[in-house]
């Protein structure tokens, strides 16, 4: 690999892993978060009202803060625990595939529900991010700088 690039590769794995985060945080505070607390209550996920707020506000202002860069190894660690409660209490029954299809209609694919395979994709994401830092493009290069 050209070293000379290498700094490219955390932002990568950052913009893509940080938005999906405040996608799906924001997905569930948008509509309210009442449906995702009748999930977490069929799923047997306790203090179902107090998780349906911090779940999508982990994911939301945790995806910010991978987006940009900032607490990058901190901030890894709740989404990683966010992806592997997802992973457990949900996806796992339904096999590794995130794609399945089940069907045809006149309008397109049908597709049934999703297994754990973006779960891990995240979290080995997360991990790498972890391990490598955020690069040179992020806000911990930046605080990192100032302490020099």
């Amino acid at each position: 690999m050209n070293k000379k690039y290498a700094h490219w590769a955390p932002l990568v794995l950052r913009l893509i892993i940080g938005f999906g985060f405040m996608q799906h945080g924001w997905a569930k505070l948008s509509r309210g978060t009442a449906g995702f607390e009748k999930l977490l209550i069929l799923t047997g996920v306790p203090l179902a009202h107090i998780n349906s707020w911090i779940g999508p506000l982990i994911e939301l202002l945790g995806g910010f803060a991978i987006f940009v860069g900032a607490f990058t190894f901190i901030v890894s660690i709740p989404l990683i625990i966010t992806m592997l409660v997802a992973m457990f209490a949900i996806q796992l029954n339904f096999g590794f595939s995130a794609v399945k299809t089940i069907g045809l209609s006149a309008t397109g694919p049908l597709f049934g529900p999703p297994g754990y395979e973006i779960n891990l994709l995240y979290i080995a994401g997360l991990i790498s991010l972890m391990l490598t830092g955020a690069g040179n493009l992020s806000v911990d290069n930046v605080l990192n700088r100032q302490k020099t």
